[in-house]
Formats: structure tokens, C-alpha cells, sequence
């Protein structure tokens, strides 16, 4: 995005920079490919919720952060996809890495709130509760990356708890 100046917007540069410098580091086989590409549309929504005005703009891009993170750990750590009950990301992902049982509840509680926001409900959402998801997301997308790249994800589990 270009500013009044002409010149490239440096908040988008950063955000840019640090994306590329959160990049996957993918073993081979289709699961951990499909995890790494999760990985990197959910740090996609992080800086998409750094950009965002609104408060219901901002929730929403670091909800489906979580949500794209959640799906590259299941994705990590399960077999090629089934058919199977339907179930939603937080359960298959309480199921697959209990370890992040504090992140799914987290985040499976938010998702009604998600729903009115989507349907237009915007008066359900605060600007400090938009701002809370984000950093949320945001830890949860690095211990989601931990867990998928196999790295110990304890700590930042403790921290959600903690809080």
C-alpha cells in the first residue's frame, strides 16, 4: 500500500517481513504440507487482523488465525482426511494434542461470538475483546507451529492458563 508520500506504508513492511521470517519448516509427505500451508494462511489472517479498523474486522481475522492453526496441528498429526462425523477443529484438536486442550476451549468459547459478528452483530464485540483475540491468535498460531513442527508447546499452554 502506497502512502500520501509515495512511499511504501512501513507497517506493512514489518508485517510483511515478520511473516516471511515465520515460515514452516515443512518435512515431506502431504499431512505436513497441508499443515505448512495451514500455517501460513493462518499467519496471513494474523497480519490481516493487524490491518484491520474495525473491532469485528480485527476478531474475525484472528479467529480464523486460530482456526487455520488448529487445522495444521489435526492436519500434523492425523492420517489423510475421511469421512467421518462431522466435528468441529477444536474437538479433533483436543483429541490429537491435548496439550492445547486451554487454546480449543479458548477459542471453541469464542466462536458464538464469531457467529453474531458474521452475521452483522456488531454490538456484541468490544474493541478490547477484538484486541484480546489477536493476541491470543497469535500465541496460539506459534504453539500450534511448535506442536507441528514437534517442538514442546508446554509453556505457552501454562501462559494461557495462567491468565
Amino acid at each position: 500500500m502506497l502512502g500520501e508520500a509515495g512511499s511504501v506504508d512501513e507497517r506493512e513492511v514489518v508485517m510483511a517481513q515478520q511473516l516471511d521470517m515465520r515460515s514452516t519448516r515443512a518435512t515431506a509427505g502431504p499431512q505436513s504440507t497441508r499443515a505448512a500451508e495451514l500455517l501460513r494462511r493462518a499467519d496471513a489472517e494474523l497480519v490481516a487482523a493487524r490491518l484491520s479498523s474495525e473491532a469485528w474486522e480485527l476478531f474475525t481475522h484472528a479467529h480464523l488465525a486460530a482456526l487455520r492453526a488448529g487445522a495444521a496441528v489435526v492436519a500434523a498429526r492425523t492420517a489423510a482426511p475421511g469421512r467421518k462425523a462431522l466435528r468441529t477443529v477444536w474437538e479433533l484438536l483436543d483429541a490429537v494434542a491435548p496439550e492445547l486442550v486451554a487454546w480449543s476451549t479458548y477459542f471453541a468459547d469464542a466462536a458464538p461470538l464469531r457467529s453474531a459478528v458474521d452475521a452483522g452483530r456488531f454490538d456484541e464485540l468490544s474493541a478490547g475483546r477484538a484486541e484480546q483475540a489477536l493476541f491470543w491468535a497469535e500465541d496460539f498460531v506459534d504453539a500450534a507451529r511448535d506442536a507441528v513442527q514437534g517442538d514442546d508447546v508446554g509453556t505457552a499452554a501454562h501462559a494461557l492458563r495462567a491468565s
